[in-house]
């Protein structure tokens, strides 16, 4: 089927703000949201405790930003993502945490930093919206590109599967889930914009990229059903 435009993502975001504002739970409709959220912060405090810029690719209301602010005295935030409505927000909450910020409203395949710009790269539930292998691959190149060495970057994101029947099993447990948050008629609303507007690729080929791309220590935080958490420390 046709995905999703850029535009047609833009736009769907753009409404979603107050969803994407809570600090404690994360992103709802995602298993575990609010966990992943907590382990990647404690593990950008301890992997690089002296990070003082980082780039949130994504960074929808700014929960991640937020989040690793409340154990690493970083001074200065970029901030990228489609929607201007979650940018401004996502602003306002991080300035008034103390933190100075920058803000690029572009999509993540079109934006660029110099080398070795960023102690830490979080990623949140932006990746999956990729298309194509070759996108993969430059996305990867470049957050390898903009960490300095010893720089580490996290990702939270839907994932697919290698295994069809564990694809199949996975997805299920996903429906299941989201039923027991808002009801059948939710769930299929949620899997019907899953189907039109993602394009997820397994934690395993993602784990293969870090390593293709100077990312020589990576770890897996989390992975539960059609989620996952896992970041890496550049070479």
């Amino acid at each position: 089927m046709q995905k999703s435009t850029v535009d047609d993502i833009r736009a769907r975001f753009d409404a979603l703000v107050e969803r994407f504002s809570n600090l404690e739970t994360g992103q709802p409709t995602a298993i575990d949201g609010g966990l992943g959220l907590s382990l990647i912060a404690e593990a950008a405090a301890r992997t690089t405790p002296d990070a003082a810029r980082i780039l949130d690719v994504g960074c929808g209301a700014g929960n991640f930003t937020l989040r690793l602010r409340q154990g690493l005295p970083f001074h200065h935030a970029t901030l990228v993502d489609l929607s201007l409505p979650m940018l401004t927000r996502a602003r306002e909450r991080i300035t008034a945490a103390g933190v100075e910020v920058e803000t690029h409203q572009a999509d993540v395949r079109e934006v660029d930093f110099p080398e070795a710009s960023f102690d830490i790269i979080v990623a949140a539930a932006v990746l999956h919206h990729l298309r194509e292998e070759p996108e993969w691959e430059a996305m990867y190149r470049n957050f390898s590109r903009w960490l300095r060495p010893g720089g580490a970057l996290w990702v939270c994101d839907l994932i697919a599967h290698e295994i069809p029947a564990v694809e199949e099993m996975q997805r299920e447990r996903y429906v299941d889930y989201l039923c027991s948050v808002g009801g059948g008629e939710y769930a299929a609303g949620i899997m019907a914009y899953v189907e039109e507007e993602d394009s997820p690729r397994p934690l395993t080929f993602q784990l293969d990229l870090m390593r293709a791309n100077g990312f020589l220590r990576i770890d897996v935080l989390l992975k539960n059903a059609a989620f996952a958490a896992f970041g890496g420390v550049r070479g």
